[in-house]
């Protein structure tokens, strides 16, 4: 199995100025695409659709934040086909409210960054024999201590008492149409959060497993 990667949102924790005008996204997300190696050419075949529909080579990189919301739409109905076509493909992700994140955690957000992985992937591959872990090179927050996979397999085999083997593959996304997939998936799902855009993840929400941390009780 694969998994991929990526988050929309930063680590910042400045809330009195606007999200990309001095100051913090309000929320982060992370997801992840757990994907038979098989099935993996499937949402590369959406990647190179997208790019078809905007005329642009694969060699430039288009990010989530450049979609417009017909490519968005156009995006998650295909996606949407997918996933209902291929139980074993699976998409879940978890955001952190970082209004409300403690303070003296904001002292060191990759550890934050770290928890959040470690929430949720763990759980979804303990069971599993062997793990390639793709993330998105350029979004490798850990840069103290133990690496992310060295992170992840501690939590496996010490926690759960997995026998899950992770082998560390990290890749720039921009070389990788499955880390492009999945950033343009974190991103509609961040949008939710961050812009209360609805218009696009309601199409696939029955389809992805949503983690919240830090968000306030109902």
């Amino acid at each position: 199995m694969n998994v991929y990667l990526d988050e929309s949102g930063d680590l910042g924790f400045t809330f009195n100025r606007p999200f990309r005008k001095g100051g913090s996204s309000r929320y982060l997300t992370i997801a992840f695409l757990l994907i038979p190696k098989e099935l993996s050419p499937l949402p590369k075949r959406i990647v190179k659709k997208m790019y078809k529909r905007k005329k642009r080579q694969t060699d430039v990189e288009i990010k989530g934040s450049e979609l417009t919301l017909g490519d968005k739409i156009f995006f998650i109905k295909r996606t949407f086909e997918l996933l209902n076509k291929h139980s074993q493909i699976k998409i879940f992700a978890i955001t952190v409210d970082k209004r409300n994140v403690k303070e003296h955690i904001r002292e060191d957000p990759n550890k934050l960054y770290n928890y959040m992985i470690g929430l949720v992937l763990p759980q979804k591959i303990r069971r599993l024999q062997r793990i390639s872990f793709i993330p998105d090179e350029r979004s490798i927050k850990v840069k103290s201590g133990n690496s992310l996979s060295d992170y992840l397999q501690i939590k496996l085999w010490f926690e759960l008492k997995s026998k899950t083997i992770i082998k560390n593959n990290p890749q720039e996304s921009h070389l990788n149409l499955n880390l492009q997939f999945i950033d343009w998936i974190t991103h509609i799902i961040w949008e939710k959060y961050e812009n209360k855009e609805l218009k696009v993840f309601h199409i696939i929400q029955k389809k992805v497993e949503l983690t919240h941390l830090f968000f306030p009780r109902r």
